[in-house]
């Protein structure tokens, strides 16, 4: 009996002491989203990713914003919202603790102001989804003033846009015809 008790003794402990110490999880473990909204453009790519729909984005254009949300209630950790952000302002956490006293602390949510038509003056697309463009030009075969020349073609609507593809059109036809 006393060898078997100094065994166990040698052995240690089989369990872990949580909740008293942190529980080690992997390097790759898949916990809550962390939303960025400094780093986010509001493209709406993750929430066209998300299989639960537990990301929703609703544009209101009277009062020129969108608003991103999340219901972490709704999400199953798949990670398709940190595949695809192009800007990689959500990222899965660690953070696995997640109980909450009513829903209402389950929602995560950030608003981003929209642009307005260079033609129109409606409300159409986040300002941060444009910059980036201008910055993704600038990036590339243009040079900074060639991407900023074409920031009144970025900030049209594409209601504008087609009504000038058809202006430019009409014209054309004409001179088939005549």
């Amino acid at each position: 009996m006393f060898k078997l008790l100094k065994i166990i003794r040698g052995a240690g402990e089989a369990t872990e002491k949580y909740p008293f110490a942190p529980f080690p999880v992997s390097p790759n473990f898949r916990g809550k989203p962390e939303h960025s909204p400094a780093q986010c453009i509001a493209c709406a790519a993750c929430v066209t990713a998300c299989p639960p729909n537990a990301l929703t984005m609703q544009t209101n254009t009277a009062e020129g914003k969108r608003t991103w949300q999340l219901n972490i209630g709704r999400c199953i950790f798949c990670g398709r919202c940190e595949e695809v952000c192009p800007t990689r302002a959500i990222k899965l956490s660690q953070e696995f603790e997640l109980a909450v006293g009513s829903k209402a602390d389950l929602l995560q949510r950030a608003d981003f102001t929209l642009t307005s038509c260079y033609c129109c003056g409606s409300a159409f697309a986040p300002a941060k989804e444009v910059d980036y463009a201008l910055a993704l030009l600038a990036q590339g075969a243009l040079s900074a003033e060639q991407a900023e020349a074409m920031r009144p073609h970025l900030e049209t609507c594409p209601e504008c846009k087609r009504k000038q593809a058809l202006a430019s059109i009409e014209p054309a036809q004409a001179l088939m015809r005549g």
